[in-house]
């Protein structure tokens, strides 16, 4: 099974809405807070938990449980100082990881040296995408071969020594594995033969249904 997280969301405008309500369908526990008092109604209905808060007070965010998330999303809108603000406060707390919707490069590089883990631009990434990337670690993108279809990023620690072959991942996994990259390799090798044994920290580049991706743990 994936593994289930706890997950903050602060600023719960149509993109960290829509983040929060793709967590909430693959089973996550997500929190949103935000200042507006329509926005925490709207939300209250389609996330574990809704708050109606300032999180610009470090305070109030560790009252909120801020500090014992997995990860936490800021979505706050075009305020490069409230945004900055937040993000230092988070990596204060220690919170595991910091997501950031950012708005230009300069606003980039500064959530970045206020410790930004990654620094999200709306236009550039769906929000959909962005939950699956969080939840499921190597994701990389949708494929435009039918509903649901992707690519992950795998590194090889359990299935070291052993063959495609042995593995039998479309059987077992109903996943196929399209290229791989060892430690000492910058680039892909695509379609792997059915001998090739991996070592461990090896890449795989693998495609699937999402519901199968998500319930592979690292390889």
């Amino acid at each position: 099974m994936a593994a289930k997280y706890q997950i903050g969301i602060i600023g719960l405008g149509k993109f960290g809405l829509r983040f929060g309500g793709a967590l909430i369908k693959m089973g996550h526990e997500v929190i949103g807070v935000d200042n507006n008092f329509e926005r925490v109604q709207q939300a209250k209905d389609q996330l574990t938990q809704v708050f109606e808060a300032d999180a610009m007070n470090k305070q109030v965010l560790k009252q909120l449980g801020f500090d014992g998330v997995d990860y936490v999303l800021v979505s706050v809108g075009e305020s490069i100082a409230a945004s900055t603000m937040i993000t230092m406060y988070l990596k204060e707390m220690a919170v595991g990881a910091v997501w950031v919707k950012g708005m230009t490069e300069d606003h980039e590089k500064l959530l970045r040296k206020a410790g930004a883990d990654e620094v999200i631009i709306p236009d550039k990434t769906a929000a959909g995408v962005l939950a699956n990337r969080l939840a499921i670690p190597g994701f990389l993108e949708y494929l435009p071969f039918g509903k649901d279809i992707a690519l992950r990023q795998l590194t090889v620690d359990r299935w070291a020594g052993k063959t495609l072959r042995e593995l039998d991942l479309p059987d077992k996994y109903k996943i196929q594995v399209i290229a791989v990259k060892s430690k000492d390799e910058q680039d892909l090798r695509f379609i792997p033969k059915a001998g090739e044994s991996f070592k461990k920290g090896d890449i795989l580049l693998v495609v699937g249904h999402m519901h199968h991706l998500a319930e592979i743990r690292e390889g």
